[in-house]
């Protein structure tokens, strides 16, 4: 009697944990440590518990004594696996095309470098390929920029660079962002610090007709102490709050992880008024680190974002770098003007 008590009670307390842990914004633990880095990889989850329900299920069938016990603990683990796949697959796990550019439509991309593992060859290659407006480089440096500015000069595609380090100790403490010429002269303030530990960008437009762009890299999560991490996530949150805006970067967060900061006067938000081109274009299950894990078990921690202003119509992930020496796959989106808002 006692012992099926303990184990009812073993099964009720970890019903709890796994029902927090499957949605920890419902108590606001999401920006917890621990329950941070676990939320960020649904898929990997998912995947743990449907191992472990498969596994408890064959203990139950060849351990009779604690039986029930081992069956109640395989039914946790199903459901829970169940529930983190459903929520990826609510928010898209394979992700759609990218549409054909239009006039007048902005494509961004977005790809943390890993310290410049990747090569300045094979990020020009990307851009010239998704044909970019705008590319979000985290932890690359200028002399790496002008690299990639150089080569895509070579094949006729003009761009704007702009990079911030806040030392030259690491190349991940230096963030680079271009702009194509097209899009109009741009300017950026690189005096002041912005995100904590690594270095975001903003470029405005000089004549006013583009977008606001900003590359941006936030801390990571720590196990011990996040605040530096929700010190950047309120900073994003912040900078969102803006008008004509476009994010894109390595934000080392997932939808998950911005449940207490989204407007709510802003319908889609996510991130102060920011809605984010990969949930809004059904691809935001889809893991973008580690490369060595696949995507879908993966965590979806770089994003394009845009205000009310733009409009995401296309969003992919590209898997087709992961043997390029990043631990990142790169993402790209297209936006359109929103219809009937001025983006001047």
């Amino acid at each position: 009697m006692v012992g099926r008590i303990l184990g009812s009670l073993v099964v009720l307390l970890l019903a709890v944990a796994l029902g927090l842990l499957a949605w920890p914004q419902a108590v606001g633990l999401e920006q917890q440590p621990l329950v941070a880095q676990l939320v960020a990889m649904r898929g990997a989850m998912a995947a743990v518990a449907l191992v472990a329900a498969v596994a408890t299920t064959i203990l139950a069938l060849l351990i009779r004594p604690i039986r029930t016990f081992l069956a109640g603990l395989a039914a946790l683990a199903l459901a829970f696996a169940v529930a983190n796949a459903a929520i990826l697959g609510v928010r898209g796990a394979v992700g759609g095309p990218m549409p054909e550019a239009l006039p007048g439509s902005i494509t961004v991309l977005a790809w943390n470098t890993l310290g410049e593992t990747t090569s300045a060859e094979q990020v020009a290659d990307l851009v010239a390929e998704t044909q970019a407006d705008a590319v979000s480089l985290s932890e690359s440096g200028h002399d790496y920029g002008a690299a990639v500015v150089s080569l895509l000069a070579e094949r006729g595609i003009e761009m704007q660079q702009f990079s911030f380090a806040y030392d030259t100790v690491a190349k991940a403490n230096s963030t680079t962002l271009l702009v194509s010429r097209s899009l109009g002269e741009y300017r950026a303030d690189t005096s002041e610090p912005t995100t904590e530990n690594r270095p975001s960008i903003v470029a405005t437009p000089v004549n006013g007709l583009g977008p606001r762009i900003a590359a941006v890299h936030t801390t990571a999560p720590g196990m011990r102490d996040p605040g530096d991490w929700r010190t950047d996530l309120g900073w994003v949150a912040a900078l969102c709050r803006g008008t004509n805006l476009i994010v894109a970067g390595d934000l080392n967060s997932t939808i998950d992880h911005w449940a207490s900061l989204a407007d709510p006067a802003v319908p889609g938000a996510r991130i102060g008024g920011c809605v984010d081109a990969a949930e809004a274009t059904g691809s935001a299950g889809v893991g973008t680190w580690p490369t060595a894990l696949p995507a879908l078990v993966g965590a979806p921690i770089d994003h394009v974002l845009s205000d009310a202003s733009w409009t995401a119509t296309g969003f992919r992930v590209i898997g087709s770098e992961d043997g390029s020496g990043s631990d990142h796959r790169p993402v790209v989106a297209r936006f359109e003007p929103t219809q009937g808002r001025m983006t001047g």
